[in-house]
This record gives structure tokens, sequence and C-alpha cells, in this order.
């Protein structure tokens, strides 16, 4: 029988069948991760994009199902009154997210080598539209994706998956794994392009992509550090995406 005095982490019934380890969170990837990439990569073929909402439902819940109420304690899913760094975290985001704008528009300009021209995409924004239209559908848009993603992903990449990780393998190979998790994910959004009815990989492009996403992602794990808790990264990633979508709506 497995011992679980040592494993609090998780709940009872996952206790016995799982270590908090780094083989738990190699799991967890396993049945995320690789299914998430499939459906991104479907979606952008077919245009539907209704499922990829659901994968973040599921990385937002997975440290409900799977760990006990200190078990998600442990991982940063608790308040902070570091409020200065929260600010911070926000600035960090943001900027971060023009950074990486200016740096796709200098060298792809419009093209679909631009990363967020390519994502630019899957918003389906109207050529004619302007003015409060727009305004409008900005503001839904930025909403969205400020909550859904940045939620999910900083509760699963930073929160359950490099925790396990790091109780087995210590907090630098933890940090290793899940940003390499978190950035080759990525390369659904944006890597493997869907274009003339058939994929292609911008070989160059989805190298600067990944390293970006990598980068971004030790950024995230930063603001969890000095927040001590999950909020940080959260609040990070949640003005990244705003700044991206900025991008997409205002300076592309």
């Amino acid at each position: 029988m497995r011992i679980i005095e040592n494993n609090t982490e998780l709940r009872p019934f996952w206790a016995k069948i799982f270590n908090f380890d780094w083989k738990f969170g190699s799991f967890l990837i396993l049945i995320i991760c690789i299914p998430r990439f499939l459906l991104v990569l479907d979606a952008n073929a077919s245009g539907n994009y209704s499922l990829i909402g659901a994968v973040m439902i599921v990385s937002a819940i997975a440290p409900f199902i799977f760990l006990s109420k200190s078990g998600r304690r442990k991982i940063g899913i608790i308040g902070t009154r570091k409020y200065k760094w929260i600010l911070k975290s926000l600035i960090f985001g943001a900027a971060a997210s023009l950074l990486l704008y200016y740096l796709g528009h200098i060298l792809y300009g419009i093209s679909y080598e631009n990363w967020f021209a390519y994502i630019a995409k899957s918003y389906k924004i109207p050529k004619e539209i302007c003015g409060t239209q727009k305004s409008i559908l900005f503001i839904i848009m930025a909403v969205t994706g400020m909550t859904f993603s940045p939620i999910g992903e900083e509760l699963f990449f930073r929160g359950i998956v490099h925790s396990s990780f790091a109780k087995s393998l210590g907090e630098k190979r933890a940090l290793l794994i899940d940003g390499l998790a978190f950035s080759i994910t990525h390369i659904s959004h944006f890597g493997l392009v869907f274009l003339n009815n058939h994929f292609k990989l911008y070989v160059v492009p989805t190298i600067l992509w990944v390293l970006s996403m990598f980068l971004l992602s030790l950024l995230f794990y930063y603001c969890k550090k000095k927040t001590d808790s999950l909020l940080g990264p959260v609040i990070c990633h949640g003005a990244f995406n705003l700044g991206m979508i900025y991008s997409i709506f205002y300076l592309l």
C-alpha cells in the first residue's frame, strides 16, 4: 500500500495512486498539454475555437480536482499583501507584450511570420469595423483574454505542474521543465501555421516565439516568487494578454 503521510498535497483518493512528484507532473502534462496542442491546431484549421476555453477551464480546475486544501495553498492558491509587486507584475506583463509586438513588427512586418499577425487571424476582426463597435469587440476579447488563459495556465503550469516537479527535482529543474512545457505547447498557437489549407512551419520565427514564451514563463515564475502567490503570475499573464490584444486591434 502506498504511504500517503508525506503525500499531503494530494487528496486522499489520488494519494493512493500517485506521489506528488515528477511522475505526477509528467502525467498532468500528458493529459492536458497534448490534447490542448491538438485542439488548438484543429481550431486554427477549422476556425472553431469553442473548445479552447474548455481546455483552460480544465487546466484551472486541475488543482481543485487533485489537491487537498493544504496542497492548493502550497502551490500558491492564496492571497497576497505584496501589492507593490502586484502592480509591478501588471507593468511587467504589459511591457513584455509590447516588446514582443515590436520585435515581431521589426523583423516581419505584418506578414504571418509575425506571431501576433498570425494569432490575429483567430480574432476574426472585420476589416470594416471601427469606432464604438471596434471598442466593444476589443473589450470583449480583452476580458476573455485576461481571464481564461491567465487563470488556467498559471494554476496549471506555475501551480500544480511546477510544484510537483519542484518537490522531487528542485526549483531550478522544475522551472526549466514547466517553462519548456509552456513554450512548446504554444507552438500550436504560432509556429505550425495553417495557411492555404495546409500546415507550414516557420523555423526561425518559431524558434524566436518559443524562446519568448520560455522567457515569459520565467517572468511569470518571478512574479509568483515575489508575491508568494499565483496571483502575481495571473496578473502578469493577464496584462501580457491585454497588451497582445491591444497590439492586434490597434497597432497591427
